[in-house]
């Protein structure tokens, strides 16, 4: 039950980081939200690692790059996502990763992906067409952030899988690194405009959120990445879900949403598929095997 428990409270974490990050958008670039996530996590994940003494790694194994970057991409999607889409429908999207973690599997792992797991990915789609069409009809990006931020998501949860022999700290402390950077040229590249930060004004309110935006994401990231080193990727995804129903719960209470039956139906289309997939979908031969085989290519890695 450990992974299962710490993916639980992973979710809870996400999903109120989630609501912190939809409210400081209303009066903060969201590019300056991604980096104070991924500048808090810096800091907190460096000092745990500098107080157990924790040995960082920089160059090798290689999958530790293929998952700072690939989740440095989904930092970006996601939030750009959190800033125009509620914080329920956000978070729905992004958590499309099981669906995408079982196609990705074929190439990554060897894992070819059975009937069921195509059967998921278009009612996933078709629920991303129905949840979303008010926002697909105005043009909004946030739909296809969201997407984008799901498909990085599952290849770096995929990399993490393969790091279960690195220490927690020193996976989060390498991401965060990459993700502060990534950000810093993104906003020398393409900066906000200037009605975006003109209005900005750093008061306790503002600075309150940012900083429960950086906490949160970091306790969720240490307990994912404890989850996921210790137990199956597939069922710990099913459990991650339930950050879905955390941020439904916080729209309602917090931001008074009532929710269509469109928008009902379109979440279930995504969410539904993707735990059938994930329970139903393989034999406990074929789990064995994948995870055998999950090992050995770890080995291979550490050995290189």
């Amino acid at each position: 039950m450990r992974p299962y428990l710490l993916m639980l409270g992973g979710a809870f974490a996400f999903a109120v980081m989630g609501a912190f990050a939809h409210a400081a958008g209303k009066v903060c670039p969201w590019q300056v939200i991604a980096l104070s996530r991924s500048a808090v996590a810096l800091v907190i994940a460096g000092s745990l690692a500098f107080y157990e003494q924790t040995p960082l790694v920089l160059f090798r194994p290689k999958t530790l790059w293929l998952r700072s970057l690939a989740g440095s991409l989904s930092v970006l999607c996601n939030f750009y996502a959190l800033s125009k889409l509620p914080v329920a429908d956000a978070l729905t999207l992004t958590n499309m990763f099981p669906l995408w973690i079982a196609v990705l599997s074929w190439p990554m792992l060897g894992r070819l992906p059975g009937l069921s797991a195509w059967i998921g990915i278009v009612c996933g789609l078709l629920g991303v067409a129905v949840m979303q069409q008010p926002y697909l009809a105005e043009g909004n990006a946030g739909t296809l952030a969201a997407v984008t931020g799901s498909v990085t998501s599952a290849v770096a949860l995929l990399g993490l899988h393969r790091l279960r022999t690195v220490a927690a700290n020193a996976v989060v402390v390498h991401f965060s690194c990459v993700s502060v950077t990534m950000l810093l040229i993104l906003l020398l590249v393409s900066p906000p405009q200037a009605s975006d930060v003109w209005p900005l004004q750093l008061n306790w309110r503002l600075m309150g959120l940012l900083s429960g935006v950086g906490v949160t994401a970091t306790i969720g990231q240490l307990l994912l990445t404890r989850a996921f080193a210790e137990g199956a990727p597939a069922r710990v995804s099913v459990v991650g879900l339930s950050q879905v129903g955390f941020a439904m719960i916080f729209d309602i209470v917090i931001w008074n949403r009532q929710f269509h039956q469109h928008t009902v139906f379109g979440i279930l289309l995504v969410l539904g598929p993707t735990v059938w997939m994930i329970l139903f979908g393989g034999s406990r031969k074929d789990e064995v095997q994948n995870q055998d085989h999950s090992d050995t290519a770890t080995s291979d890695k550490i050995a290189e």
